[in-house]
């Protein structure tokens, strides 16, 4: 299946019956813990939608000594930036439903960025929401490891990546750890 409107409607309600149900949080894998180091910037979110919750991700870079970021989103044509986030820290209503910190900080450029997504498959390929923020974020940061965080039901078979779309290193869900 290649339209990624349909794909997306798809992932969205298998995600949406996941969530509904009761279900383990995402996998906090060895290999994730293996990536950190005091001192590293990991991006994160706050999950939206069904959205899976990076929190197990997140405590245990806050447990390696890493600092924690999110993104701050102005527009949809607006690349997104990383702001620096402490958990329980404030933040506000940005576009297109999303909590984000606010504006007053400098952007940090992140070593580790834990990826939201609709859709994955095991060649770790990504479905966004299709505004092309992580994309356009992947290529200002090309160094930092990009690990996609979804709920199992997510994954689809053979998702077709366009030329713009940037890969993922690994993919945590509430199972398993994916590398390719």
């Amino acid at each position: 299946m290649s339209d990624k409107t349909s794909l997306r409607a798809i992932a969205r309600a298998a995600r949406a019956a996941f969530v509904a149900a009761p279900h383990a949080p995402i996998r906090v894998d060895e290999q994730f813990v293996a990536l950190l180091a005091p001192g590293m910037i990991v991006a994160s979110y706050v999950p939206i939608g069904g959205e899976a919750d990076p929190a197990p991700l997140e405590q245990a870079a806050l447990d390696a000594g890493c600092t924690l970021a999110l993104p701050h989103v102005v527009d949809r044509a607006t690349p997104l930036s990383f702001l620096r986030w402490t958990p329980g820290g404030t933040l506000q209503s940005g576009p297109f439903g999303l909590r984000q910190p606010t504006h007053d900080g400098a952007p940090v450029a992140p070593d580790v960025v834990l990826t939201p997504l609709v859709a994955f498959d095991r060649a770790l390929n990504r479905l966004g929401q299709g505004a092309g923020h992580y994309d356009r974020a992947f290529a200002a940061f090309p160094a930092a490891r990009r690990i996609g965080v979804a709920w199992s039901v997510q994954m689809i078979d053979g998702l077709t990546a366009d030329p713009w779309d940037v890969p993922l290193h690994a993919v945590a869900t509430e199972q398993e750890w994916i590398t390719a």
